[in-house]
């Protein structure tokens, strides 16, 4: 079982609060959501694993059970061509949970008009794998559990 934990703080919303039907209809797996707060901060690995994906504004760590954890930064955030965020590793870089991956400032995409929800996806996992999902506005920390993955 993997257990991942929130990349930054904020409130879990779930994914179906995420405006975006792409992730609001679980369309690139489960997983829950945070609205993060809103000030400048740094978005941490959700679990051990290797970075097999990176951008400014999404990052995908593979942990050693073949889970990939999906992070993504605000939605359409893509369209900010990295304003607001700073990388601060490599792409095959071996993280451990809770290292820093992206500095990143929600107020950017804010005033950019774009949502700064970040939605947590278990990639190509099915709901039924998923338990003890965080959502409902409950309160998480950075590193705080978000759901467990079996």
């Amino acid at each position: 079982m993997t257990t991942v934990t929130a990349p930054l703080a904020g409130r879990a919303i779930g994914l179906a609060a995420v405006p975006d039907p792409v992730f609001s209809g679980a369309m690139v797996g489960p997983g829950t959501a945070i609205d993060p707060v809103l000030e400048p901060c740094v978005a941490v690995a959700p679990v051990d694993g290797i970075v097999v994906s990176l951008h400014p504004h999404a990052f995908v760590v593979v942990d050693v059970e073949g889970h990939g954890v999906l992070t993504h930064l605000g939605i359409d955030t893509v369209q900010l061509s990295g304003d607001g965020f700073e990388v601060l590793i490599n792409k095959g870089d071996t993280v451990r949970r809770g290292d820093a991956v992206v500095r990143w400032d929600p107020n950017v995409a804010v005033a950019a008009g774009k949502s700064p929800i970040c939605p947590v996806v278990a990639l190509e996992a099915t709901s039924d794998a998923l338990a003890a999902v965080r959502d409902g506005d409950a309160v998480v920390e950075t590193g705080d559990a978000l759901f467990d993955w079996t």
